[in-house]
Protein backbone atom coordinates (compact mmCIF):
# COMPACT_ATOMS: atom_id res chain seq x y z
CA UNK A 1 0.00 0.00 0.00
CA UNK A 2 2.25 3.10 -1.44
CA UNK A 3 0.14 6.14 -0.22
CA UNK A 4 3.08 8.66 -0.58
CA UNK A 5 2.30 9.22 -3.97
CA UNK A 6 -1.50 10.49 -3.70
CA UNK A 7 -1.65 13.90 -4.19
CA UNK A 8 -4.83 16.33 -3.51
CA UNK A 9 -5.51 16.52 -7.49
CA UNK A 10 -5.89 12.63 -7.61
CA UNK A 11 -7.67 12.54 -4.41
CA UNK A 12 -9.97 15.51 -5.55
CA UNK A 13 -10.65 13.77 -8.83
CA UNK A 14 -11.44 10.27 -6.91
CA UNK A 15 -14.06 12.23 -4.21
CA UNK A 16 -15.70 13.31 -7.67
CA UNK A 17 -15.80 9.88 -9.22
CA UNK A 18 -17.33 8.81 -5.31
CA UNK A 19 -19.86 11.47 -5.57
CA UNK A 20 -20.89 10.50 -9.15
CA UNK A 21 -21.37 7.09 -8.12
CA UNK A 22 -22.91 8.53 -5.55
CA UNK A 23 -25.47 9.58 -7.43
CA UNK A 24 -26.50 6.38 -9.02
CA UNK A 25 -26.45 4.81 -5.81
CA UNK A 26 -29.01 7.17 -4.02
CA UNK A 27 -31.22 6.87 -6.45
CA UNK A 28 -31.72 3.27 -6.31
CA UNK A 29 -31.74 3.16 -2.80
CA UNK A 30 -33.72 6.01 -2.41
CA UNK A 31 -36.25 3.97 -4.26
CA UNK A 32 -35.87 1.21 -2.30
CA UNK A 33 -36.09 3.32 1.11
CA UNK A 34 -39.30 4.76 -0.13
CA UNK A 35 -40.94 1.45 -0.23
CA UNK A 36 -39.56 0.22 2.51
CA UNK A 37 -40.91 2.89 4.77
CA UNK A 38 -44.27 3.15 3.57
CA UNK A 39 -45.10 -0.38 2.22
CA UNK A 40 -42.78 -2.02 4.36
CA UNK A 41 -41.84 -3.92 1.76
CA UNK A 42 -38.29 -5.48 1.37
CA UNK A 43 -38.66 -5.45 -2.14
CA UNK A 44 -35.55 -7.55 -3.60
CA UNK A 45 -36.46 -7.14 -6.89
CA UNK A 46 -35.68 -3.70 -6.78
CA UNK A 47 -32.27 -4.82 -8.19
CA UNK A 48 -34.05 -6.78 -10.97
CA UNK A 49 -35.92 -3.66 -12.12
CA UNK A 50 -32.91 -1.48 -11.96
CA UNK A 51 -31.11 -4.32 -14.76
CA UNK A 52 -34.44 -3.99 -16.66
CA UNK A 53 -33.98 -0.39 -17.05
CA UNK A 54 -30.07 -0.15 -17.86
CA UNK A 55 -31.17 -3.17 -20.90
CA UNK A 56 -34.36 -0.84 -21.97
CA UNK A 57 -32.05 2.05 -21.83
CA UNK A 58 -29.39 0.20 -24.29
CA UNK A 59 -32.25 -0.76 -26.59
CA UNK A 60 -33.98 2.46 -27.13
CA UNK A 61 -31.16 4.56 -27.63
CA UNK A 62 -29.50 1.83 -29.82
CA UNK A 63 -33.24 2.16 -32.45
CA UNK A 64 -31.67 5.66 -32.26
CA UNK A 65 -28.20 4.83 -33.41
CA UNK A 66 -26.22 5.30 -29.96
CA UNK A 67 -27.23 9.07 -30.80
CA UNK A 68 -27.66 12.20 -27.89
CA UNK A 69 -31.50 12.60 -28.85
CA UNK A 70 -31.76 8.56 -28.52
CA UNK A 71 -29.78 9.12 -25.12
CA UNK A 72 -32.31 11.21 -23.70
CA UNK A 73 -35.53 9.60 -25.14
CA UNK A 74 -33.99 5.95 -23.53
CA UNK A 75 -33.47 7.83 -20.76
CA UNK A 76 -37.09 9.29 -20.60
CA UNK A 77 -38.85 5.80 -21.65
CA UNK A 78 -37.07 3.09 -19.71
CA UNK A 79 -38.24 4.11 -16.37
CA UNK A 80 -41.37 4.74 -17.65
CA UNK A 81 -41.26 0.93 -18.68
CA UNK A 82 -39.74 0.18 -15.03
CA UNK A 83 -42.69 2.23 -13.43
CA UNK A 84 -45.36 0.03 -16.05
CA UNK A 85 -43.97 -3.36 -15.44
CA UNK A 86 -44.01 -2.47 -11.36
CA UNK A 87 -47.26 -1.24 -11.60
CA UNK A 88 -49.15 -4.47 -13.17
CA UNK A 89 -46.54 -6.35 -10.59
CA UNK A 90 -48.62 -4.17 -7.57
CA UNK A 91 -51.77 -4.24 -9.00
CA UNK A 92 -52.08 -7.75 -9.78
CA UNK A 93 -49.52 -8.93 -7.26
CA UNK A 94 -48.36 -7.58 -4.33
CA UNK A 95 -51.46 -5.74 -3.45
CA UNK A 96 -52.72 -8.62 -1.82
CA UNK A 97 -50.29 -9.58 -0.01
CA UNK A 98 -49.49 -6.09 2.25
CA UNK A 99 -50.95 -7.98 5.43
CA UNK A 100 -48.85 -11.02 5.47
CA UNK A 101 -45.41 -11.04 6.75
CA UNK A 102 -42.11 -9.67 6.07
CA UNK A 103 -40.65 -12.76 5.30
CA UNK A 104 -43.30 -13.86 3.04
CA UNK A 105 -43.13 -10.49 1.33
CA UNK A 106 -39.46 -10.92 1.00
CA UNK A 107 -39.37 -14.15 -0.60
CA UNK A 108 -42.35 -13.36 -2.52
CA UNK A 109 -40.14 -10.20 -4.37
CA UNK A 110 -37.03 -12.90 -4.67
CA UNK A 111 -38.92 -15.42 -6.51
CA UNK A 112 -39.47 -12.16 -8.98
CA UNK A 113 -35.70 -11.61 -9.49
CA UNK A 114 -35.50 -15.27 -10.86
CA UNK A 115 -38.09 -14.84 -12.79
CA UNK A 116 -37.03 -11.13 -14.27
CA UNK A 117 -33.43 -12.60 -14.50
CA UNK A 118 -35.44 -15.08 -17.36
CA UNK A 119 -37.33 -12.53 -18.96
CA UNK A 120 -33.94 -10.83 -19.62
CA UNK A 121 -32.28 -13.45 -21.00
CA UNK A 122 -34.95 -14.45 -23.10
CA UNK A 123 -35.64 -10.96 -24.30
CA UNK A 124 -31.33 -9.70 -24.55
CA UNK A 125 -29.55 -13.32 -24.15
CA UNK A 126 -26.98 -13.81 -22.38
CA UNK A 127 -24.42 -11.28 -24.01
CA UNK A 128 -22.84 -8.23 -22.33
CA UNK A 129 -24.18 -5.12 -23.87
CA UNK A 130 -22.70 -1.42 -24.10
CA UNK A 131 -23.47 1.78 -24.20
CA UNK A 132 -21.58 4.88 -25.25
CA UNK A 133 -22.14 8.07 -23.41
CA UNK A 134 -24.12 10.88 -25.24
CA UNK A 135 -21.79 12.68 -27.40
CA UNK A 136 -22.67 15.63 -25.47
CA UNK A 137 -21.39 14.21 -22.32
CA UNK A 138 -18.36 12.35 -24.16
CA UNK A 139 -14.77 12.84 -22.91
CA UNK A 140 -13.03 14.77 -19.90
CA UNK A 141 -11.48 17.96 -18.96
CA UNK A 142 -8.49 18.36 -17.49
CA UNK A 143 -8.82 18.70 -13.55
CA UNK A 144 -5.58 18.93 -11.90
CA UNK A 145 -3.35 16.97 -14.48
CA UNK A 146 -6.18 14.44 -14.04
CA UNK A 147 -8.89 13.39 -16.55
CA UNK A 148 -12.55 13.62 -15.12
CA UNK A 149 -15.40 12.30 -17.05
CA UNK A 150 -17.94 14.64 -18.46
CA UNK A 151 -20.61 11.97 -17.90
CA UNK A 152 -19.38 11.98 -14.36
CA UNK A 153 -20.28 15.61 -13.88
CA UNK A 154 -23.53 15.25 -15.45
CA UNK A 155 -24.33 12.57 -12.89
CA UNK A 156 -23.27 14.96 -10.11
CA UNK A 157 -25.93 17.55 -11.83
CA UNK A 158 -28.52 14.75 -11.84
CA UNK A 159 -28.19 13.72 -8.26
CA UNK A 160 -29.11 17.10 -6.48
CA UNK A 161 -32.09 17.24 -8.89
CA UNK A 162 -33.29 13.83 -8.38
CA UNK A 163 -33.11 14.76 -4.70
CA UNK A 164 -34.59 17.89 -4.95
CA UNK A 165 -37.81 16.05 -6.80
CA UNK A 166 -37.88 13.53 -4.02
CA UNK A 167 -38.70 16.47 -1.40
CA UNK A 168 -40.74 18.53 -3.29
CA UNK A 169 -43.01 14.93 -3.97
CA UNK A 170 -42.68 14.19 -0.37
CA UNK A 171 -43.50 17.49 1.17
CA UNK A 172 -45.00 19.67 -0.93
CA UNK A 173 -47.44 17.37 -2.87
CA UNK A 174 -50.89 15.40 -1.32
CA UNK A 175 -49.65 11.95 -2.03
CA UNK A 176 -46.69 13.14 -0.42
CA UNK A 177 -48.07 13.92 2.60
CA UNK A 178 -50.66 11.22 2.27
CA UNK A 179 -47.73 8.52 2.25
CA UNK A 180 -45.83 10.05 4.73
CA UNK A 181 -48.85 10.13 7.33
CA UNK A 182 -49.48 6.17 5.80
CA UNK A 183 -45.82 5.24 6.83
CA UNK A 184 -46.71 6.46 10.59
CA UNK A 185 -50.37 5.06 10.93
CA UNK A 186 -51.65 3.30 7.54
CA UNK A 187 -54.95 2.67 9.92
CA UNK A 188 -55.70 6.21 10.42
CA UNK A 189 -55.09 7.21 7.34
CA UNK A 190 -57.59 4.47 5.62
CA UNK A 191 -60.25 5.29 8.58
CA UNK A 192 -60.29 8.73 7.38
CA UNK A 193 -61.88 7.65 3.83
CA UNK A 194 -58.24 7.26 2.07
CA UNK A 195 -58.12 4.78 -0.22
CA UNK A 196 -54.91 3.22 0.78
CA UNK A 197 -54.38 0.72 -1.83
CA UNK A 198 -54.18 3.62 -4.50
CA UNK A 199 -51.04 5.68 -2.53
CA UNK A 200 -49.10 2.34 -1.60
CA UNK A 201 -49.64 1.76 -5.58
CA UNK A 202 -48.57 5.47 -6.27
CA UNK A 203 -45.64 4.61 -3.75
CA UNK A 204 -44.30 1.24 -5.40
CA UNK A 205 -44.23 2.63 -9.15
CA UNK A 206 -42.41 5.80 -7.69
CA UNK A 207 -39.83 3.66 -5.85
CA UNK A 208 -39.31 1.20 -9.10
CA UNK A 209 -39.15 4.49 -11.57
CA UNK A 210 -35.82 5.40 -9.54
CA UNK A 211 -34.68 1.71 -10.00
CA UNK A 212 -35.37 2.12 -13.43
CA UNK A 213 -33.87 5.63 -13.65
CA UNK A 214 -30.56 4.26 -12.16
CA UNK A 215 -30.29 1.68 -14.77
CA UNK A 216 -30.76 4.07 -17.30
CA UNK A 217 -28.23 6.76 -15.68
CA UNK A 218 -25.41 4.07 -15.20
CA UNK A 219 -26.07 2.28 -18.45
CA UNK A 220 -23.28 4.31 -20.36
CA UNK A 221 -20.64 3.56 -17.43
CA UNK A 222 -19.82 -0.54 -17.34
CA UNK A 223 -21.18 -3.59 -18.91
CA UNK A 224 -25.11 -4.26 -19.11
CA UNK A 225 -25.20 -7.89 -18.53
CA UNK A 226 -27.32 -10.26 -16.22
CA UNK A 227 -26.13 -10.25 -13.03
CA UNK A 228 -26.11 -6.08 -12.21
CA UNK A 229 -28.65 -6.74 -10.26
CA UNK A 230 -27.32 -8.63 -7.82
CA UNK A 231 -24.39 -6.40 -6.75
CA UNK A 232 -26.88 -2.58 -6.56
CA UNK A 233 -29.69 -4.60 -4.47
CA UNK A 234 -27.00 -5.88 -1.58
CA UNK A 235 -25.43 -1.98 -1.51
CA UNK A 236 -28.90 -0.49 -1.70
CA UNK A 237 -30.13 -2.71 1.03
CA UNK A 238 -26.95 -1.91 3.07
CA UNK A 239 -27.28 1.88 2.39
CA UNK A 240 -30.91 1.83 3.49
CA UNK A 241 -29.70 0.38 6.63
CA UNK A 242 -27.12 2.78 7.94
CA UNK A 243 -28.79 5.60 6.61
CA UNK A 244 -31.86 4.53 8.28
CA UNK A 245 -34.99 2.11 7.16
CA UNK A 246 -37.40 3.97 5.00
CA UNK A 247 -35.86 7.71 5.79
CA UNK A 248 -34.93 9.76 1.93
CA UNK A 249 -31.97 11.88 3.27
CA UNK A 250 -30.45 9.02 5.53
CA UNK A 251 -30.28 6.76 1.78
CA UNK A 252 -28.22 9.58 0.56
CA UNK A 253 -25.93 10.05 3.61
CA UNK A 254 -25.53 6.51 3.36
CA UNK A 255 -24.71 6.84 -0.31
CA UNK A 256 -21.82 9.19 -0.15
CA UNK A 257 -20.67 6.90 2.45
CA UNK A 258 -20.22 3.92 0.45
CA UNK A 259 -19.60 6.19 -2.46
CA UNK A 260 -16.74 8.02 -1.55
CA UNK A 261 -14.78 5.06 0.66
CA UNK A 262 -14.99 2.98 -2.55
CA UNK A 263 -13.53 5.54 -4.75
CA UNK A 264 -10.95 6.25 -2.04
CA UNK A 265 -10.51 3.07 -0.87
CA UNK A 266 -8.69 2.49 -5.25
CA UNK A 267 -6.89 5.21 -4.71
CA UNK A 268 -5.11 4.27 -1.78
CA UNK A 269 -5.31 0.46 -2.10
CA UNK A 270 -6.75 -0.79 -5.13
CA UNK A 271 -6.48 -4.65 -4.62
CA UNK A 272 -8.44 -4.25 -1.71
CA UNK A 273 -10.99 -1.16 -2.28
CA UNK A 274 -14.06 -3.59 -2.07
CA UNK A 275 -13.49 -3.84 1.37
CA UNK A 276 -13.27 0.01 2.28
CA UNK A 277 -17.30 0.22 1.84
CA UNK A 278 -18.22 -2.83 3.59
CA UNK A 279 -15.80 -1.67 6.02
CA UNK A 280 -17.53 1.60 6.76
CA UNK A 281 -21.08 0.16 7.03
CA UNK A 282 -19.49 -1.92 10.00
CA UNK A 283 -18.05 1.11 11.63
CA UNK A 284 -21.35 2.59 11.09
CA UNK A 285 -23.43 0.20 12.47
CA UNK A 286 -21.11 -0.79 15.41
CA UNK A 287 -21.72 3.10 16.18
CA UNK A 288 -25.53 3.38 15.11
CA UNK A 289 -27.21 0.24 14.88
CA UNK A 290 -30.77 1.60 14.37
CA UNK A 291 -28.79 3.68 11.52
CA UNK A 292 -27.52 7.28 10.77
CA UNK A 293 -30.93 9.24 10.61
CA UNK A 294 -34.41 8.03 12.55
CA UNK A 295 -35.31 4.93 11.04
CA UNK A 296 -38.98 5.31 9.83
CA UNK A 297 -39.41 1.49 9.60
Amino acid sequence: MDSGGITVAALMQQVLVGLSRTTILFIVSSGLSLVLGVLRIPNVAHGSLYMIGAFVTYSVASFFGQTTAGFIIALAVAPLVVAAVSLVLERGLLCHLYDREHLMLLLFTFAFTLVFGDLVKMIWGSDYRSLSAPAIVQGSFDLGGFPFPRYSLFLLVMGPLVALGLWLLTNKTKIGKIARAAAVDREMVDAIGIDVSKVFAAVFVIGCYLAGLGGALVAPTQNITQGMDHTIIIEAFLIVIIGGLGNIWGALLGAAIFGLTDAIGILIWPQFAIVFPYTAVVIVLLIRPRGLLKAIW
